[in-house]
């Protein structure tokens, strides 16, 4: 665990939910430069279960007195997709920092709304896609952005798997309910086809957006067959890399997950495990110019106590944000709603054409 720093960023937890559990809490308690100021759930079972765990300064069922303390500093939103925007309004209206989970919103109006109030608030928000902060990832980008010229072609792959929650259940603390949690008017689970793009096809159209830049349209076919959903999604990049990308839940396999990228002077190989292993990707750069190939270790593979590391860096520090932004997270969801209608009508959709919820 690196050493705490003089200067924290003082956060608040905003939920008690697994995520929060699995990945937040002890994100906070382990920063260098952050420590888990208060956390905030309306179900008092639940929030003083995980109080007794995590050691806050403060506790609170109410989330606008947790905005109220002078001595907050930042919020992790991390509750139900539907409750994301509404939250992270609140907070910045309050003066406050936002690292948001993904997806940033559930629609495309919900997501535009937050602009103007990032840039009304003068404060730093962040969407919590954690993947940018995999060290494979990383390497992979600064060779792309550095070394690799022109780059002509991007495959990426994320492919949840039946076998998924026997790993996870080895690896995560045991997650605590409560009765009393707060949960959304509609079942988001209800609809699959919504929940899988909303939960895993965001990172990938995000890994995507962080290696090639803006995508401009989407022409996707989804099937559904012997309870395995598979979306192949061609991709027109805005520089004229050609994409592909393939969402697959479940396959009847390991984990699989990953990405090939074609440039001018080199490849990049890619795998990527299953995140709460906390594993670096396994990227395989070739450089034409000395004709091998080279491999990051990544041995601190906690993506997401990095990912708050890096927010908590730019707030205190003015470290250029590198972590997904406001505009990222809008990008984001434009393009899983283009490859939802894109694939109900069997056509392609320019993101800029785009409305509505999935």
């Amino acid at each position: 665990m690196p050493a705490k720093q003089d200067r924290l960023l003082r956060v608040g937890v905003l939920g008690c939910g697994p995520i929060a559990q699995a990945a937040h809490f002890e994100s906070c308690t382990k920063a260098a430069n952050a420590e888990l100021y208060a956390i905030c759930d309306v179900a008092d079972d639940l929030r003083d279960r995980m109080v007794a765990t995590h050691a806050p300064r403060r506790s609170y069922s109410d989330y606008a007195a947790m905005l109220a303390d002078p001595e907050l500093e930042a919020v992790v939103i991390a509750t139900s997709d539907a409750f994301h925007v509404p939250a992270a309004l609140m907070a910045l209206q309050a003066g406050k920092h936002v690292l948001c989970e993904k997806p940033l919103a559930v629609s495309v109006e919900e997501a535009e709304s937050l602009r103007g109030a990032v840039a009304a608030s003068g404060r730093v928000l962040q969407v919590g896609h954690m993947k940018r902060y995999d060290a494979g990832l990383q390497a992979a980008k600064g060779f792309i952005d550095t070394e690799m010229g022109q780059m002509v072609a991007l495959k990426a792959w994320y492919c949840d798997n039946t076998h998924r929650y026997a790993m996870t259940d080895a690896v995560q603390p045991l997650m605590v309910t409560s009765k009393h949690a707060k949960k959304p008017v509609d079942n988001p689970k209800a609809d699959l086809d919504r929940y899988y793009m909303l939960a895993h096809g965001s990172h990938l159209v995000d890994t995507a957006r962080y290696f090639a830049g803006e995508i401009v349209a989407v022409d996707a076919r989804l099937l559904n067959r012997a309870g395995i959903r598979c979306w192949f999604v061609d991709v027109e990049f805005a520089n004229g890399v050609l994409g592909h990308l393939d969402l697959t839940v479940a396959v009847r396999m390991d984990w699989h997950e990953g990405f090939q990228i074609y440039g001018e002077q080199g490849s990049v190989l890619g795998k990527t495990y299953n995140p709460w292993y906390y594993k670096s990707s396994e990227v395989d750069i070739f450089r034409e110019s000395d004709g091998a190939t080279h491999r990051v270790l990544g041995a601190d593979g906690h993506f997401y106590r990095r990912q708050l590391e890096g927010f908590a860096a730019t707030i205190l520090n003015g470290v250029s944000q590198s972590g997904a932004d406001i505009e990222d997270g809008i990008a984001s969801v434009r393009a899983m709603v283009a490859i939802a209608q894109s694939a109900r009508e069997g056509r392609s959709v320019k993101l800029s054409d785009v409305a509505g919820a999935l």
